[in-house]
């Protein structure tokens, strides 16, 4: 194959029309979700002076990384089925693996990031504001990112400098196991490598989360109202429950061989640390808070209202000018 002018063909999702719609519609829902939730939940950050604390500059962050993440694949996914192709170009292709590893890995930064954050606040709360300053969490997070692309450069360079023997990819977008799974034999070893240390650091980032986890329920187990212990048990153990599928479901999908045939069980896994976490992040993170649904709440029912008075006004301005008429 020619790598710069070669087309690649993903996976078919069915040759059936109505079930291909269906998985469309499907997929569509879900993206916007978690694009409009997300979305909302940066707004809310940004506008309301009383959430710009650490912890919620940490939530927007993890906000736009997952409207990112879902943006990369599932439009075009959509796109296909609706157009029933199956068609992405090389360079959208090498597009998809640098945007997706990119906000993948900040993904894993910031939910390990986070995870800091709260053990300070419920460990050492009075050193909080002094540990968790502006220009601390500005570093944490630019670190993340920094981090992420160099990270999602170094994969993409080493899975696009192989030589691929066809063209088809048992998946809906261009994922590294099924592009490595095409390349020609022995012409991908160093991206292995890479996989594989990647998957090591993903280890340690879920070892220090667990750890944190854990520090930070020996504490909660001192505190004498149960009010208190219930509110942080609530917001840990799901956030725990999300980035534990998330890790184990991408690091399956990385490290497990992969089949020469289409899967229902790639897809699946797939789906599982791709589409269900940036959806299921807003509202484990974000609207259990009852500081941003109120927010949330605030902000929502002044949009409608504002919507609602312009209309009245539109409405009555067209009246009046009939009557003088």
């Amino acid at each position: 194959m020619d790598n710069h002018t070669s087309v690649f063909l993903l996976l078919e999702l069915s040759k059936i029309w109505e079930k291909q719609f269906m998985y469309a519609a499907l997929f569509l829902i879900l993206y916007l979700m978690t694009v409009i939730g997300n979305i909302l939940i940066i707004i809310a950050v940004i506008f309301d002076h009383h959430l710009h604390i650490p912890m919620y500059f940490f939530v927007m962050n993890l906000a736009i990384q997952d409207i990112g993440s879902v943006s990369v694949i599932v439009p075009k996914a959509v796109f296909n089925s609706h157009r029933n192709i199956r068609h992405i170009s090389y360079l959208g292709c090498v597009a998809q693996v640098l945007l997706f590893v990119f906000f993948l890995s900040s993904e894993m930064g910031l939910l390990t990031v986070m995870a800091y954050d709260r053990y300070v606040a419920i460990c050492n709360p009075l050193q909080y504001e002094m540990i968790m300053n502006k220009k601390a969490c500005c570093i944490m997070a630019g670190g993340v990112w920094i981090a992420s692309f160099l990270n999602a450069s170094l994969h993409t360079i080493e899975t696009f400098t192989t030589a691929f023997c066809s063209n088809i990819i048992n998946q809906f977008y261009c994922e590294i196991p099924h592009l490595l799974n095409i390349a020609c034999s022995g012409s991908y070893i160093t991206e292995i490598g890479v996989v594989v240390f990647n998957a090591i650091l993903s280890a340690g980032c879920f070892v220090f989360t667990v750890v944190t986890y854990v520090k930070i329920f020996s504490a909660v187990l001192r505190i004498p109202s149960v009010q208190g212990r219930k509110k942080v048990f609530s917001t840990c153990l799901p956030h725990l429950i999300v980035f534990s599928i998330f890790l184990f479901t991408g690091s399956f999908a990385y490290l497990r061989p992969t089949s020469n045939r289409p899967s229902h069980l790639d897809f699946i896994i797939t789906i599982m640390y791709s589409i269900i976490p940036p959806m299921l992040n807003q509202f484990i993170y974000s609207m259990r808070n009852k500081e941003l649904k109120a927010t949330l709440s605030k902000f929502l029912w002044s949009f409608f209202f504002d919507q609602m008075v312009n209309c009245v006004s539109t409405f009555s301005s067209k009246l009046m000018g009939k009557g003088k008429r």
